[in-house]
């Protein structure tokens, strides 16, 4: 999975899921160039920065123009803080719609020239979250559902100059997931829940996005690749009240 003289941009990739990307991504050989609104705290070694707003049109159209090559585009930038749909007007989910599911499209659109002429490929980070109910979090799980059926749409349509696939993420360690899981004793509890016995770490998205990436993908478009560690152990096994092992 060598891609060396590759250029690559990450949205959202100066942190988190998006740094463990833009890492992997340089441990293969290709230049790599993080989008965010906010240079990252940490610098990423072999890296380069530029201050992007995905959600502002005109800017990522500049942005593209600019830009000399590109080979991948992967979509990362996203997320939403929890919140429920009645604790909130229909304007804030629909800025969470707009991050999570306009801003890739508008992205992608502005790279499709470059990738169309590299014959490249695009990367989307989905979640599970798009694929179960996602209490707290309804309008980003909407989002992401959309996000894959476009990718499968995009995959068709750009066929066969460029290639679209998604990530469906699990749950990732990163610097903050004490936000969502708590302290480490929440944290151990959560990856409990997963048949692997952890959370997954950054690395193991950028790996996974790293193949989707290469060559050795060079037959797979429009395909959802699950990150996930196995899901989550059906609810129903742990208050069955049969097949208990004592």
């Amino acid at each position: 999975m060598e891609l060396s003289g590759r250029v690559v941009v990450v949205t959202g990739g100066t942190r988190g899921v998006g740094a463990g990307i833009a890492r992997s991504f340089v441990e293969a050989g290709a230049e790599v160039v993080v989008c965010a609104r906010r240079p990252p705290e940490v610098p990423l070694p072999k890296t380069r920065f530029a201050s992007l707003d995905v959600r502002d049109a005109d800017a990522v159209q500049r942005f593209f123009a600019e830009l000399p090559r590109l080979d991948v585009l992967v979509n990362n930038a996203g997320g939403a803080p929890y919140r429920l749909l009645a604790d909130a007007g229909p304007e804030r989910h629909l800025r969470v719609l707009e991050l999570n599911l306009l801003a890739p499209l508008t992205v992608s659109l502005a790279a499709y020239e470059h990738l169309k002429q590299t014959r490249g490929s695009i990367v989307m980070i989905g979640s599970v979250s798009g694929g179960r109910p996602s209490p707290g979090a309804a309008a980003y799980g909407a989002a992401k559902a959309g996000l894959e059926n476009l990718a499968r749409s995009m995959a068709v349509e750009w066929a066969p100059d460029v290639r679209v696939n998604t990530l469906v993420v699990g749950m990732v360690r990163t610097e903050r997931s004490q936000l969502h899981y708590g302290d480490e004793d929440g944290i151990a509890a959560v990856s409990r829940t997963v048949p692997l016995g952890r959370l997954a770490e950054p690395s193991d998205v950028g790996a996974a996005a790293v193949f989707l990436a290469s060559d050795a993908a060079a037959y797979i478009t429009g395909a959802s690749l699950l990150v996930h560690g196995g899901g989550e152990r059906p609810a129903f096994l742990d208050a069955a009240t049969v097949n208990k092992e004592t």
